[in-house]
């Protein structure tokens, strides 16, 4: 799955789901602490000033800290969640959480 920092954060979730079977949490600036990002929200809105931006490619081999730590690395702060809505194990991989 590519992931265009130009999608918004509704398309992201349902792309994710589609693709992997998982939900993907995506909160507001890191700076505002913890809150759910908008929906209609652009990826490249939620990342702090002065961050790097790019596009991302994830498979299902990846691990869930692996994708969070890539998404972390361009400022936008996203949790996997596993099958059942929790949280995912970080040592997973995506393929194995369906």
């Amino acid at each position: 799955m590519k992931v265009d920092l130009r999608k918004k954060v509704k398309d992201l979730q349902a792309e994710f789901k589609e693709e992997f079977g998982l939900g993907i949490r995506v909160y507001a600036s890191m700076s505002k602490g913890a809150n759910k990002a908008d929906p209609e929200a652009a990826l490249h809105t939620l990342n702090e000033k002065g961050t790097k931006g790019g596009d991302m490619e994830f498979a299902g081999n990846t691990k869930v800290k692996s994708v969070e730590g890539a998404f972390l690395s361009v400022g936008i702060q996203i949790q996997i969640e596993d099958a059942s809505g929790g949280l995912a194990d970080n040592e997973a991989t995506l393929s194995s959480l369906k």
